[in-house]
């Protein structure tokens, strides 16, 4: 994509290419995310426009630090920097979420257990097996023979789904 770095000039910085090579370019933008940092930079590039054949500038965003280097002696104060928000109260109480979704352990056996069904982050659950919504799990639970992990919490976060929310709370239970 053939793009025009903004006035004033953003600072030199060396941009590693897939093949190694290491070109000087224009650091534009930074912006954390969850998984590290991603730097916008654009390098001098060329372009075909009606036959003719102009300078330009090729811009993208890039893994730091593993594509990009800083040129000794410059300083990235001034590039325009996008933090993650910090994390809520709550969150950081918690702490990181478990990853959505479920999977269905087949025992492949003829008796009485012939599934499980596991949280997609649980020690137990088979590596590979696809991800089923919680509709997927819940379908999948209700089968003869399939039951919940208990390791992973599986049985405490789909039985309530299961067994609907007031189970246990009647009067005659």
């Amino acid at each position: 994509m053939a793009d025009t770095p903004p006035d004033p000039k953003p600072p030199p910085i060396t941009v590693v290419l897939p093949d190694d090579q290491e070109v000087t370019g224009l650091l534009l933008r930074r912006q954390q995310t969850p998984e590290g940092w991603l730097y916008k930079v654009s390098i001098p590039a060329w372009t075909n426009t009606d036959g003719r054949v102009e300078p330009s500038w090729y811009t993208v965003w890039v893994q730091a630090p593993a594509h990009v280097r800083p040129v000794n002696g410059v300083s990235y104060e001034a590039v325009p920097t996008a933090y993650m928000d910090a994390p809520s109260p709550v969150r950081q109480e918690l702490g990181p979420r478990r990853p959505s979704g479920w999977v269905l352990a087949k025992t492949g056996g003829r008796g009485p257990d012939r599934g499980v069904v596991h949280a997609v982050d649980c020690e137990e659950a088979p590596t590979g097996a696809p991800v089923l919504t919680w509709e997927r799990a819940l379908d999948a639970a209700e089968r003869q023979g399939v039951r919940l992990c208990s390791l992973c919490g599986a049985a405490a976060e789909l039985d309530p789904l299961l067994k609907g929310f007031d189970h246990g709370f009647d009067d005659g239970e």
